[in-house]
C-alpha cells in the first residue's frame, strides 16, 4: 500500500494554492482534479493520463460519470468501512448528478480540495453534509 504519510504530507503541501480550472501546478494553480493529478505526479514522478477537457460547474446535469470511470482506471476503489486517510474521496453534489467534484483525505474527519470563489485549496472538515455526497473512495495505487 502506498505510504500514507506521505499522501498526506505531499496533500497539505497543496493548501494554499489558487484555483484554477484544468491547472495543477503546486503554489500556481490547480482544480480539484489538478490536485489529485499534482500528489499523482509528487508520488510517482509522472503525470497520469489527463482527463478530456470538462465544465468548471460540477454541479452540471449530463449523465457523463467521466470523474468516476476516470478513478476507477487509475485507482483501487476501496469498500466501505476502510480508512479514508490518503483516500482519494469523489462527491457527487446531488443523487441524480455525476460525481463532479474530488479531495483527499488527510484524517478520518478531514480533507483537501480545491473550492472555486477564491477560496483554492483548503482543508475542510468531513463534516455530514459532504459525507452523504461521496459517490467514491479510492486508494493511490503501489505502482
Amino acid at each position: 500500500m502506498m505510504d500514507v504519510e506521505r499522501i498526506i504530507a505531499e496533500t497539505l503541501s497543496w493548501v494554499g494554492t489558487p484555483y484554477r480550472h484544468q491547472a495543477a501546478t503546486k503554489g500556481i494553480g490547480c482544480d480539484c482534479i489538478g490536485l489529485v493529478r499534482g500528489v499523482w505526479v509528487a508520488l510517482y514522478g509522472r503525470a497520469p493520463d489527463m482527463p478530456a477537457d470538462y465544465a468548471p460547474d460540477w454541479s452540471c446535469g449530463d449523465a457523463n460519470e467521466a470523474m468516476l470511470t476516470g478513478a476507477r482506471r487509475l485507482l483501487d476503489e476501496c469498500g466501505p468501512g476502510e480508512q479514508l486517510r490518503g483516500r482519494v474521496l469523489v462527491f457527487r453534489w446531488r443523487p441524480h448528478l455525476p460525481a463532479r467534484h474530488a479531495g483527499i483525505a488527510v484524517a478520518e474527519d478531514s480533507f483537501v480540495h480545491a473550492y472555486e470563489g477564491g477560496r483554492g485549496v483548503v482543508k475542510s472538515a468531513l463534516v455530514p453534509q459532504w459525507r452523504r455526497r461521496i459517490a467514491g473512495v479510492f486508494a493511490f495505487p503501489d505502482n
